[in-house]
């Protein structure tokens, strides 16, 4: 079998660890199944990419959306990153975590008119508009306020980022952004209006993409874009590029973070403006794992199967999209290997976490940790079988803190009530 490590998990004698502490010594204290992460990982990354583009202007802002633990978005906060918030809900938490308004993009394709009126009263940088309709209802509320929204528009190069059709958001059949032609329409159409200033021009491709010709493609579409405007009367202050470079789950050969920078920054130096970028995988999903138990083994003619405590209401990226994630024991080296699939207890066929793995042939209440779990497993767990959302713990050299505790079941019921009306 595979055992992942770098350089924020790895064996010791054959125990896991996250950076100096033991996965174990954290699982005994909080129960399973658990979500550990890595402050040490997190820092390095975002290092490494500010490093990559430091002779350029630029600013990083985190996609909360991978994970938004208000003390992941703090570490990002302290490092000097703005941060990225889809929603009021991932606003609040960034407003909570310290994050100055001026460092948060409010994105979304489907923004609410709540949602538009929190962002302008908060004043945040700006609001990434995604359709015309979405410019109008903003200069509306923005005139009720008597405010000038500052506004980018998310542009669709329709390029094609080779990724999963699932986060793939750069052609024309995704839902995300506008097209060249109307977005350049929709520029000028607005650029004299009194309650709306464009301070920029937005992409997001995709996610988990590999490869750098899809980044190159679309830089330089919109590039073109960008110097028409320019042409015309309409100077912005940023181009951003977004997010979506690839990590290592299994055997992917994703570019370097230098190798990226070298690509794009002949592209950018030419803009004359300052650049965005907004990564949330890149940063988080190495960075994490999720510890679980085994509760049974069993096995019939075809099939060994090790039935966890972790199920798709942990971590929804198998179910949702055939996902790997590497699964290996917190102690290994005990057993000869099988073959099994890795399931949890929810009632859905689709709950799984890996099928017909090579991995230790693992006894009950043996534990494993389900490897780059950092992004898109808290965020997207939900409470399916009435099951309580799991703790979060952050390890900082040879401490670690519990940032936030398994739900109760009175977390679950804490706004139902019994109608006797309805008996």
């Amino acid at each position: 079998m595979r055992y992942f490590e770098n350089e924020s998990y790895s064996y010791r004698n054959d125990v896991l660890f996250v950076e100096d502490v033991a996965v174990g010594d954290i699982s005994e204290k909080t129960g399973t199944p658990v979500f550990i992460y890595s402050k040490k990982h997190i820092s390095d990354r975002f290092r490494q990419f500010a490093d990559a583009f430091r002779d350029i202007d630029h600013h990083v802002f985190y996609a909360s959306k991978a994970n938004f633990n208000i003390n992941v978005i703090n570490i990002f906060r302290s490092l000097g990153s703005g941060i990225d918030v889809n929603s009021e809900g991932e606003m609040i938490r960034a407003l909570k975590a310290g994050v100055a308004p001026q460092n948060i993009i409010l994105s979304g394709v489907g923004k609410t008119a709540d949602e538009i009126r929190a962002g302008l009263d908060s004043d945040v940088l700006m609001l990434k508009a995604e359709s015309e309709e979405e410019i109008e209802l903003i200069a509306k509320i923005a005139e009720s306020k008597n405010k000038k929204a500052r506004v980018a528009i998310r542009v669709n190069p329709e390029v094609d980022a080779k990724t999963h059709p699932y986060i793939s958001t750069g052609l024309a059949q995704n839902k995300f952004g506008i097209n060249e032609k109307d977005a350049e329409s929709l520029y000028l159409k607005y650029n004299n209006s009194r309650c709306i200033k464009f301070t920029g021009i937005d992409m997001h491709i995709g996610s988990q993409i590999t490869s750098l010709p899809p980044f190159i493609e679309a830089v330089e579409k919109l590039s073109a874009l960008y110097f028409r405007l320019k042409s015309q009367g309409i100077t912005l202050e940023h181009f951003d590029v977004g997010g979506g470079m690839g990590v290592v789950y299994k055997e992917e050969n994703p570019f370097s973070i230098h190798e990226f920078a070298e690509a794009l920054k002949p592209h950018l130096r030419k803009l004359g403006c300052k650049i965005l970028f907004e990564p949330g995988r890149f940063f988080m999903a190495n960075s994490g794992i999720l510890v679980s138990d085994i509760l049974y083994t069993k096995k019939n003619d075809k099939k060994n199967f090790l039935i966890t405590d972790a199920a798709m209401t942990e971590l929804m990226r198998p179910s949702l999209y055939g996902s790997y994630h590497n699964v290996q024991p917190l102690i290994r080296n005990k057993y000869p290997e099988i073959k099994a699939d890795i399931v949890g207890p929810v009632c859905e066929s689709g709950d799984f976490i890996a099928k017909d793995r090579e991995i230790e042939d693992l006894k009950q209440n043996d534990k494993i940790a389900i490897i780059s779990a950092g992004a898109y497993g808290m965020v997207m767990a939900s409470n399916y079988n009435g099951r309580r959302r799991p703790p979060e713990v952050i390890v900082d050299g040879d401490k670690y803190f519990i940032t936030r505790s398994r739900e109760t079941f009175d977390h679950l019921l804490y706004d139902e009530k019994l109608i006797k009306e309805l008996i």
